[in-house]
């Protein structure tokens, strides 16, 4: 495997730190929100990064899960005191998860991976499938000017337009639609059944979009991993810059177990294996062998 030089954003330089509960609030069927306070992390954090989050006093599950940052939360004084995650209730680790009360304790370290790059667009559009949206509101808050992330803290340029393309199988599925609204973030939504937006498919919906820009465009996408190979496949057709957030399942999240690599392609027409933990979780759409 090819060898890469460290980055600012290796493991080396994450904290492990274990935190109080104080919110874990319901925002749709199965997908809840949690709060808890850590400095430390809330002001070095930026969009795109995440935590691994492992339930404290025990060992069933025994490893954490790798969850990504939604937002951070200020204090009076504008400085970054707390974290939010907002997770969807799908295994044993997420289910006990949503159990927890405020003052319970979970062991967190981060902030990991490589986050979302802070580039200038005109147009930016989100493409979010299933839980996929988690990531994507810190970015859009970002690029409506509305909050600076990192420390130091990132110089990214306000967008012209923000759009969420968001789909889901079913209505009751849709979660912080709102969060997004309140930004004044373009909303389309779209649903499997019908019950909400859209009938059919969220790719659907970006065509839709894209069809009506009118300046330059970039996506970003997380969910599905069909779904963001589907997106991938438009934006090239399209010419449109891509990037995608991957939500391969991870052991560690410290670069070391090589369970959640991704195949990338390299610049000599081959690929390679890049850990999303590590290289990633963002990664050119273009780039992965899908």
């Amino acid at each position: 495997m090819t060898q890469l030089a460290p980055g600012a954003w290796y493991a080396d330089h994450a904290v492990q730190r274990s935190v109080e509960i104080s919110e874990n609030v319901s925002l749709a069927r199965d997908t809840y929100r949690v709060r808890f306070p850590c400095a430390e992390i809330a002001q070095r954090i930026v969009p795109g990064q995440f935590l691994m989050v492992r339930l404290t006093g025990g060992d069933d599950p025994l490893l954490g899960r790798p969850l990504a940052l939604y937002d951070t939360v200020l204090d009076r004084a504008g400085q970054p005191v707390a974290i939010d995650i907002v997770y969807l209730v799908i295994g044993k680790m997420t289910r006990r998860l949503a159990e927890l009360r405020p003052g319970c304790r979970l062991d967190v370290w981060g902030p990991l991976g490589n986050g979302f790059p802070p580039q200038p667009v005109d147009h930016l559009i989100l493409v979010a499938g299933g839980i996929g949206q988690t990531p994507l509101l810190a970015l859009a808050r970002e690029h409506v000017g509305a909050r600076r992330y990192g420390r130091p803290a990132r110089d990214v340029s306000r967008a012209a337009r923000v759009t969420l393309c968001y789909g889901t199988r079913t209505a009751s599925l849709l979660a912080g639609v709102e969060d997004f609204r309140q930004l004044g973030v373009d909303i389309r939504l779209s649903t499997d059944d019908g019950t909400h937006g859209h009938a059919g498919l969220v790719t659907e919906v970006l065509e839709q979009v894209l069809r009506a820009a009118t300046g330059p465009a970039r996506i970003v996408c997380c969910g599905p991993e069909p779904m963001m190979k589907a997106v991938a496949g438009i934006s090239r057709a399209r010419g449109v810059d891509c990037q995608v957030s991957l939500e391969t399942p991870m052991a560690c999240g410290l670069g070391i177990c090589f369970s959640c690599v991704a195949r990338v392609r390299t610049s000599t027409g081959g690929w390679d294996y890049r850990r999303t933990c590590v290289e990633g979780p963002v990664f050119d759409a273009a780039a992965i062998a899908w």
